[in-house]
């Protein structure tokens, strides 16, 4: 994600840096500089495309599979599956108490159990690292 921030600002700053030097072009007359404006403009417009469509690859390459081994691996329950399912809902413990019928100390538990079995020191991380290992 940095990566990407950092290359696009980079892209705006050498766009600003060309309409500057454009503007200059302008004033001095000088339609050479005018070309090579535009040529490195045409660069920056493929760049930006290779860019775009190698981030929308990243994204329809990322298997919806579920990998059960690797839970099995992990030696998460069910219901802590199920757990983990509902914090990646967006649901509280509370919340998720009420829809398992269990109380909600039972859920402390399981997200308890959870963070130690993902090696995670929240829930959020925890949520990242089950998407890594593609168990949600």
């Amino acid at each position: 994600m940095k990566k990407t921030i950092l290359v696009f600002a980079l892209l705006i700053f050498a766009l600003l840096l060309l309409f500057q030097l454009s503007n200059y072009a302008m004033i001095s007359g000088n339609l050479n500089v005018e070309i090579v404006v535009a040529v490195i403009a045409v660069v920056f417009f493929f760049i930006g495309v290779y860019l775009n469509k190698r981030s929308l690859n990243k994204q329809m390459n990322s298997s919806t599979e579920i990998n059960y081994k690797k839970i099995e691996e992990l030696e998460i329950s069910k219901r802590e599956y199920e757990v983990l399912l509902a914090i990646s809902d967006g649901l509280s413990n509370k919340e998720i108490a009420n829809k398992l019928f269990v109380s909600e100390s039972t859920i402390k538990t399981h997200v308890s159990n959870l963070l130690v079995k993902l090696n995670a020191k929240r829930r959020t991380h925890a949520l990242q690292i089950a998407k890594d290992l593609q168990i949600i």
